[in-house]
Formats: structure tokens, C-alpha cells, sequence
């Protein structure tokens, strides 16, 4: 009987930033919010590169007036896997049908309930809305992280919700307090 596989840390709620010269184009200069990360492996979602559906799409296939805080937003690509399927990281948790709770104000929800509830003033106060997730098997993500594909950061809500999407990678690289020309050329001592 072997043992079940443990891992040392968990990267929930946190961010992968994809290195240069990421060989992957699907990843290449990707930012992803890590929504769960155990010993059976790690799902999160790319938030910073837009899908061609936009935000009133969505609502108006749920038959739901636009909020205008959502008026011509895109839908994020958050990644490969299942991307005929809406996923929502918001605030706050709320009570939806189907949700993942990231922290204890931090949640992911793929149930449509939640489509009204964005229309609703004070029922989620901030979204990220993404066609789509990524995902890796047990120990893939550890094996990725010694390969040097990805760099982590602790998340920032400001930078989840807040920023214009094209400035969320340079964002994320800010946080490590590092020159992105060094990283170039990093790699295995």
C-alpha cells in the first residue's frame, strides 16, 4: 500500500507568474490565481488574458440587464481545461450552489446562480469572471516550480480584481522585487 503523497506548503491564494521565455504559448507571460493546491495537484485561473467573449455576452445569455461596472469587460481565458464553462473568483464567499473557498473572503463559484447575484448591488463586491481553468496533476506544479517555469508571489486583491488586465503581469513581477531581465537567463545552478 503506498503512502498518499503530501505536500509541504500549499499555494492557494497565490499567484504563479509565468518566467520568459515560458515554452508553453497558452502560459507564456501569464499571471494565475492558484485556487486550491494539495497533495492531488493544483486549479487555478490566468487572469490576464481576455477571452473574445465580453462581460454583457454573459449576462444577456443569463437574460440579465448588464451591470455597469461589467459594460465592456471582457471575460478573462482562464485556462484550458473546460473552457465551455464559466468559473467567478469574487468577493465575498456568499452562499452560491457551487463554490470553492479560496479564504474566508475569497471564493470561486461555477454555479449560474451567481450571474443574478452580480447584477444584485451589494451581493458581490468584486469578480473576476474567466472561460475556463488550469489545472496540474500530483506533483506536476512541484516539478514545473523546480524546473523554473513559474515564479510565486502572495496574491493581491488589488491586482486580481482591480487592475486592467494587461497591467497584471508586470504587476505580479513587481511583487518579487526583482529585474525581469535577470530572470531571463535563470535557470538550474
Amino acid at each position: 500500500m503506498s503512502n498518499p503523497v503530501r505536500i509541504p506548503f500549499s499555494l492557494a491564494n497565490q499567484f504563479l507568474i509565468a518566467m520568459p521565455g515560458m515554452d508553453d504559448p497558452f502560459f507564456a507571460d501569464s499571471v494565475v490565481y492558484v485556487c486550491e493546491h494539495d497533495a492531488q495537484g493544483a486549479m487555478g485561473i490566468v487572469i490576464n488574458k481576455p477571452s473574445p467573449v465580453m462581460m454583457d455576452l454573459l449576462f444577456d445569455a443569463a437574460h440579465v440587464p448588464t451591470p455597469p461596472r461589467f459594460q465592456g469587460e471582457w471575460v478573462m481565458m482562464g485556462g484550458p481545461v473546460q473552457v465551455d464553462r464559466g468559473f467567478l473568483v469574487h468577493t465575498p464567499v456568499g452562499h452560491w450552489e457551487s463554490s470553492l473557498r479560496v479564504t474566508d473572503d475569497i471564493a470561486m463559484t461555477t454555479s449560474r446562480d451567481i450571474i443574478a447575484g452580480l447584477a444584485r448591488e451589494g451581493e458581490v463586491e468584486q469578480a473576476l469572471v474567466t472561460i475556463g481553468y488550469a489545472s496540474w496533476h500530483a506533483g506536476q506544479l512541484e516539478k514545473e516550480l523546480a524546473d523554473n517555469a513559474w515564479l510565486t508571489a502572495p496574491a493581491r486583491r488589488d491586482i486580481l480584481f482591480e487592475l486592467p488586465y494587461a497591467e497584471r503581469y508586470q504587476a505580479a513581477i513587481r511583487l518579487l522585487n526583482v529585474d525581469l531581465a535577470q530572470l531571463s537567463g535563470a535557470g538550474h545552478a
